[in-house]
């Protein structure tokens, strides 16, 4: 997978106080909220590529993905060959084959994105049937209903009875967290990968089922009524939802991105007819 080269200063992935790996090279630099470093190096004597993450935002969680990944048959998970936890956090895992599938879609147009929906929901549904030795997950703004100041601000006041009444009793489950796009590879129509376990824990279901299918800036798929019916098949196939709890988070997660995506004109304009359609309805 290709990365683009340095964009922001980050800390030196030399530096580091290595046990086991020893970097040679630096391959790229992903767009991440900590300093990430696709990396050639040596490991037991032999040649690997790898990631390197280093904490560099507020509640960088790599200790609960370090002792998640050790200890859990995690299906797709990266394997974790380093790491040190005092100081700065960092961790090392082998690279994993496969890519995005938005760029798959890219890369193949006209391919019909359905059949690996189907997949990517049903293996949300895998992860949320494992009972690991986990935390709960870390409260976050995106957990919260939207105030009636925000939807005002954004001109979605009828939003506001709409989120005064949020789901009742949410079940509770094992969640990625952070089930998205970029966080799940491909490889020859299956998955191949799932990345970035720093958010996993116990936590609400439906909305990590949202999250998973709210569509994001730049994504290729998760875009029509029938591309999200298929991930909902897929997950259906191995465990239940709650279609309005979902419906409910997707509107929230909306909000939010509403509010910081102000430069993507297109993906605005089809975010706030998603919310004012949402306010319609409910009146």
């Amino acid at each position: 997978m290709q990365h683009p080269p340095k964009w922001r200063e980050t800390i030196d992935p030399f530096s580091l106080p290595y046990r086991t790996f020893t970097p040679l090279e630096i391959l790229g630099y992903p767009h991440a909220g900590n300093d990430v470093f696709h990396a050639r190096g040596l490991h037991q004597g032999q040649e690997v590529r790898a990631y390197i993450k280093v904490a560099r935002q507020k509640g960088a969680a790599i200790h609960n993905e370090v002792a998640l990944l050790a200890r859990t048959g995690i299906p797709h998970g990266p394997k974790v060959i380093d790491f040190g936890l005092t100081g700065t956090p960092f961790s090392v895992t082998l690279e994993l084959p496969g890519e995005r599938l938005s760029v798959l879609l890219k890369e193949n147009p006209g391919m019909d994105p359905r059949p690996y929906l189907r997949e990517y929901g049903r293996t949300l549904a895998q992860l949320h049937r494992l009972t690991p030795d986990a935390p709960a997950v870390a409260d976050r703004r995106f957990f919260h209903a939207p105030t009636p100041e925000l939807c005002q601000k954004l001109g979605l006041d009828g939003l506001t009875d709409y989120f005064s009444c949020p789901p009742e009793n949410p079940v509770r489950c094992f969640c990625h967290g952070d089930f998205h796009y970029a966080n799940v590879l491909w490889l020859g129509g299956h998955i191949s990968g799932i990345l970035d376990f720093e958010l996993s824990g116990y936590g609400n279901r439906d909305f990590d089922l949202a999250w998973a299918i709210f569509c994001r800036p730049g994504q290729r798929f998760l875009q029509t009524p029938e591309e999200v019916e298929a991930f909902l098949s897929g997950y259906g196939e191995m465990g239940d939802y709650d279609p309005g709890a979902v419906r409910f988070y997707l509107a929230q997660i909306g909000v939010y991105f509403l509010s910081f995506c102000g430069e993507d004109e297109a993906y605005c304009r089809r975010l706030r007819v998603f919310l004012e359609n949402l306010a319609k309805n409910h009146c």
